[in-house]
């Protein structure tokens, strides 16, 4: 399966350029989500949407990925309308997954269940969420709540869509995870504190 990392926002609301260029423990965040898409067994080609708004992102990859992505430039400012617009310059007709550039959190395993449960629902797209709890556990502030089967869920920013009918609305399935990876994309500068924390308490559990 193709990944897409859709990078061509404005990240006002962080405050700090361009969101996937800003440093998570010197590194940018959109690297963290490149590693995973490597990482995952079920990923073939990388492609990163990228945007008038988000020049540096593009230099940046075209400089340190030279051939391991390839990026697509968007007319930037309409999610919907940049993804179908990559996927259809990707000549992508078969599922795809679409991911956001600042979920830091996200591993290859995460990326393969994504994969293994869309492929066992049985139909053409897959949403990801994390139960509000979570969210709140972690102190993010989300913008989006929907209420699915009494229960709160956030959109997590992990999609798996099917390319071949990507400019018609698609039934989906809801997947409900209750890894904390999914739950915390970078948003606010409370939201890069938190997600530093995260990964220097992973790294010295690990030492």
């Amino acid at each position: 399966m193709d990944a897409i990392i859709m990078a061509g926002g404005l990240g006002s609301r962080l405050g700090m350029g361009e969101k996937p260029c800003v440093s998570l423990l010197d590194k940018p965040l959109i690297t963290y989500v490149i590693e995973a898409l490597h990482e995952a067994s079920g990923i073939d080609r990388i492609y990163v949407a990228v945007s008038p708004a988000t020049p540096l992102t593009q230099s940046f990859l075209e400089k340190n990925y030279n051939g391991k992505v390839r990026t697509i430039m968007t007319g930037g400012g309409n999610y919907v309308g940049d993804m179908i617009y990559a996927v259809k310059e990707a000549a992508i007709n078969a599922p795809v997954l679409v991911i956001m550039a600042d979920l830091p959190l996200l591993k290859g395993k995460h990326i393969d269940h994504v994969i293994e449960e869309y492929e066992k629902c049985g139909k053409p797209a897959m949403s990801v969420f994390s139960p509000l709890a979570i969210c709140k556990g972690l102190s993010v502030r989300p913008d989006t709540v929907f209420n699915w089967e009494g229960e709160l869920i956030v959109p997590c920013g992990v999609n798996i869509i099917d390319g071949s009918n990507i400019e018609q609305e698609q039934e989906y399935e809801s997947l409900v995870s209750q890894d904390a990876a999914f739950a915390l994309n970078i948003n606010r500068a409370e939201d890069l504190r938190k997600c530093k924390e995260i990964i220097e308490q992973r790294l010295l559990s690990q030492s």
